[in-house]
């Protein structure tokens, strides 16, 4: 009776036990632990965050109000002013210059790639053309001796021939008429 007022107690209910505290020492372990609460229970929804968005700086004003000329009787507050108007322009420009950067290096990228394919396709192309080379010099030897066999069987029914003779022959017909990786 005792354990049931503890367990009523601490908020969870009797079915449930309480999970040991266990502290990960590397990032591994701390992503195995993490990866294990995640499968106890796989049919519970995960919550995986949007990437965030990319920074943009703010757009240059259409309409400045307040030009700051060169005269000798500007204010003291008006050099932080210009300071941060400064800072701001330049955070654009180089905002600019780095998506032009980045852009020139997704065109080249996707350029390459391109290059890439038309190169394999060419490299494929040169190879299929060598199969069916090689395909037809087959077909020409099989049917060469497809003949000559035909000729010889025409000359055998002919003539008598001795049973060495026949061997020979059948010895002949396993040569191949051309070795594949010999010049």
């Amino acid at each position: 009776m005792s354990a049931e007022k503890k367990d009523a107690r601490s908020g969870k209910g009797p079915g449930k036990e309480s999970q040991p505290l266990i502290i990960a020492k590397t990032p591994a372990e701390e992503q195995r632990l993490k990866l294990e609460r995640l499968m106890r229970n796989p049919d519970k929804p995960v919550n995986v965050p949007e990437r965030p968005k990319e920074w943009n700086p703010r757009a240059p004003p259409e309409f400045v109000r307040d030009v700051m000329g060169s005269s000798a009787g500007a204010g003291s507050g008006e050099f932080h002013v210009y300071r941060h108007l400064r800072r701001r322009e330049y955070q654009r420009q180089d905002f600019l210059e780095r998506m032009s950067d980045k852009q020139k290096l997704d065109e080249d990228y996707i350029e390459k790639v391109k290059e890439n394919q038309k190169a394999a396709e060419e490299r494929t192309a040169k190879r299929r053309k060598k199969r069916e080379k090689l395909k037809q010099k087959k077909l020409m030897a099989k049917k060469a001796k497809m003949e000559s066999q035909k000729e010889e069987g025409d000359s055998e029914s002919s003539a008598a021939s001795s049973p060495s003779e026949a061997e020979e022959k059948e010895d002949d017909a396993e040569v191949p008429s051309f070795i594949m990786g010999r010049r």
